[in-house]
């Protein structure tokens, strides 16, 4: 029965279902993270997923696998993002690229893992319940992560922002500064933000960072898993050649790691977008014989555009204001699963034609992706945004006035940034000019 559904296959790989309910799936899922929170979110879809994937398994027909596979694509990712969003609002400046590689590193881990799993229960219903029923333990993370501060305090919710902020200081054997109680009885009335899809494109610059990230995402998901695919439609090992895409994972980490705070986001992330183009375009010219050195270049390939898609996750979440971050990511991240559809289909009906046109249009792709990187705002060193505004002045060039002194005072703000309570410098500041009159005077604004 399933031989005759062959030429469906494609429809079932990789993040392919995924992909035709992405608009539904990125409307679902950023609207119960930014009304109901980023924990009720995560709590949801992780339970959602976790059910639809056993009953995948037990599914008796192809039509009703391909129908859960669409189910389970219109909420996996929402646990994702909504984790994405809760790691980079708890966590203060000087630690948010750090536990935003280790959250994708869990990740990289995960498909190392899935090789063994996969070699060792060659069938797909045993492999899709070894995959689907420890994620059972992820509901117990509902009673130890408690809700993102900065969502709470962008929802009017100072209360409990302030009991959580509270403890957090307590866990970390800090002081709870004095701001911070009297965050609790600034309760403001004002009626509650409500964003919507629109918001993504509502000023000029929030349209140019949406359809950038867009096609970022886009193009690193082209490339992530075109590769694969073209090495594994070529002939090779299929285990070996997914452990060794896999493995590349962990260089690419250390690379951001040690490059992202000194040189910034938007070169490293340039750059690893043309390393991938680059390795296509060698693999082009190389003789099909040398099958050893095509998956070589392959996997430094897979390495480049790791970078690049690593990186597109974090500047995404710096991008975007509080009340429209997991909207944003979710809305951004959608086009990856859209590439999900057409990947397949790149690969595997281009290569019939001649094994090096997906790969040429894998180069284009990666060029363009290098290039419109760097109409981006650089976010290295700088704090997250909580309004329209701030993203604005992102990419605002201060103008330079000659005698004038900028000193920085610490204000309020900091509350909105939970690194103070972890020990790390803050990172909000009110600036303080003091002009030099030609008087001799001086005047301060």
């Amino acid at each position: 029965m399933w031989a005759s559904h062959e030429k469906f296959l494609h429809l079932v790989k990789g993040e392919d279902v995924y992909g035709l309910v992405w608009v539904a799936r990125g409307r679902g899922g950023t609207l119960e993270a930014r009304r109901f929170g980023r924990k009720l979110c995560l709590l949801a879809t992780t339970l959602i997923s976790i059910v639809f994937g056993i009953l995948m398994a037990i599914m008796p027909d192809y039509a009703s696998l391909l129908l859960f596979r669409l189910l389970q694509g219109l909420v996996s990712k929402g646990s994702w993002a909504a984790g994405l969003t809760m790691i980079t609002e708890f966590v203060g400046l000087g630690y948010r690229r750090t536990v935003v590689i280790l959250y994708q590193m869990a990740f990289s881990v995960g498909l190392v893992l899935l090789c063994g799993v996969a070699y060792a229960l060659p069938h797909w219903r045993r492999l899709q319940l070894a995959m689907s029923l420890p994620t059972l333990l992820l509901l117990l993370c509902f009673w130890y992560v408690p809700e993102s501060p900065r969502w709470l305090l962008s929802q009017k919710k100072n209360t409990q922002a302030v009991k959580i902020l509270d403890r957090i200081a307590q866990k970390n054997g800090k002081p709870t500064p004095a701001d911070l109680k009297m965050l609790s009885l600034k309760e403001d009335a004002t009626e509650k933000l409500s964003p919507s899809f629109a918001d993504l494109f509502r000023t000029p610059l929030l349209r140019k960072h949406t359809f950038i990230l867009m096609y970022l995402w886009f193009t690193s998901s082209v490339l992530y898993q075109g590769l694969i695919m073209h090495l594994g439609a070529t002939g090779g090992d299929l285990y070996l050649d997914f452990l060794f895409s896999a493995l590349m994972e962990f260089p690419a980490a250390f690379v951001i790691l040690v490059t992202v705070d000194r040189v910034g986001r938007l070169y490293p992330m340039a750059a690893s977008n043309l390393v991938a183009g680059a390795a296509c375009l060698a693999m082009i010219f190389i003789p099909h014989d040398l099958y050893w050195l095509s998956t070589a270049v392959a996997c430094l390939g897979r390495m480049g555009i790791t970078i690049a898609f690593q990186m597109v996750c974090l500047v995404n979440t710096e991008l975007y204001p509080t009340f429209i971050r997991n909207l944003g990511v979710m809305a951004c991240s959608s086009m990856c699963d859209l590439s999900g559809i057409v990947t397949p289909f790149l690969v595997f009906r281009l290569i019939e034609f001649w094994q090096g046109l997906p790969l040429i249009l894998f180069v284009a792709l990666s060029l363009v992706a290098g290039g419109v990187t760097l109409l981006l705002p650089e976010t290295k060193g700088v704090a997250l945004p909580e309004t329209i505004e701030d993203v604005e002045k992102l990419q605002r060039k201060a103008k330079t006035k000659e005698n004038t002194i900028y000193l920085q005072v610490q204000t309020s703000e900091q509350l909105m940034n939970p690194q103070l309570l972890l020990g790390g410098h803050v990172a909000v500041y009110s600036p303080i000019c003091i002009h030099q009159e030609s008087d001799g005077l001086t005047k301060t604004s």
